[in-house]
């Protein structure tokens, strides 16, 4: 009904439509050979404007249609026009012999074509631009998550490398075999759901990994930063901490080892050096973070 009752006042530039159509081709089920024909077709159009006033019935012949087609072969042609019109871009308007001409005026106007309408690009605009703005939101969410995805895959990737290398504790076995599991699942085309089911099981693996190394490293963090602060306490106040805290180890959640260094450390006694505080494996911070070698002796860190 739109098509044949058109709005009169309705104008778009041809090219525009083409490059909608061109972007949502696969959800209007067209090959990109069917787009080099609608291309030929428009290049018959004679005006800039897809404009229902002054007629939009092309008609050239199958030989025209296939030089501008890049020379496609007339059996294709006509497989690729059926396509068009199947898609709902093209009408066919027959003569009564199934000739392609047009019936002109004493002053050379078309009055009556037989051809391909092209009515239905200019009706339905306004639908295939959305579309094309669908389709590139789309491709836009679908290359952020496949970035994303790859981004988190070379993390878990160098975080078990880094661990295996520094001979940290934990199954990295297992974190081995759940890192390929995940990537194995993925088809070799996938789609935008499948990038995101598997991104949120890498990043949640991640922070497994993560966490298994915090955990290492948190209780040599807390016993060191014990130490600092006790000393810093006992240099700026005239009581005694173990005045003020439980004195047995098990309630300070240390061992004897450090309550006997503490507690000859309030009695005047040397006092102990604290232990170095291993924050992350040398590997893992190199490669991390490569650009730190540049400032060290000869562009190179080694402890």
């Amino acid at each position: 009904m739109a098509i044949k009752d058109p709005d009169h006042n309705t104008r778009i530039e041809k090219w525009k439509v083409f490059r909608d159509v061109c972007e949502a081709r696969e959800r209007l089920g067209v090959q990109d050979r069917a787009l080099a024909v609608l291309d030929a077709l428009l290049t018959f159009y004679p005006h800039g404007e897809l404009d229902s006033s002054s007629g939009l019935v092309v008609f050239p012949s199958n030989a025209q249609l296939s030089v501008r087609a890049h020379g496609i072969t007339e059996s294709t042609l006509r497989r690729q026009l059926a396509a068009l019109v199947e898609a709902g871009l093209i009408l066919r308007r027959d003569s009564p012999n199934g000739k392609r001409y047009a019936h002109r005026s004493r002053d050379g106007e078309v009055e009556q074509a037989y051809g391909f309408d092209l009515t239905p690009l200019l009706a339905r605009a306004h639908e295939l631009a959305q579309i094309a703005q669908d389709v590139v939101a789309e491709r836009t969410r679908f290359r952020r998550t496949k970035e994303a995805l790859t981004i988190c895959r070379r993390d878990v990737r160098k975080l078990i490398s880094a661990a295996v290398e520094e001979g940290a504790p934990g199954n990295w076995g297992q974190v081995e075999a759940v890192y390929v599991d995940i990537l194995a699942r993925l088809p070799r085309y996938p789609e935008r759901s499948q990038l995101e089911l598997a991104l949120d099981e890498m990043q949640l693996l991640r922070a497994e990994i993560l966490n298994i190394l915090e955990m290492q490293l948190k209780p040599e963090n807390m016993h060191g930063n014990a130490v600092q602060d006790d000393r810093h306490i006992q240099n700026s106040n005239t009581e005694s901490i173990y005045e003020l805290e439980p004195s047995s180890g098990k309630e300070q959640g240390g061992n004897p080892e450090d309550e006997r260094q503490a507690k000859s450390e309030a009695n005047g006694g040397a006092k102990a050096k604290p232990e170095p505080i291993k924050a992350f494996p040398l590997g893992m911070v190199l490669r991390a973070c490569p650009q730190i070698a540049d400032y060290g002796p000869g562009g190179r860190i080694e402890n």
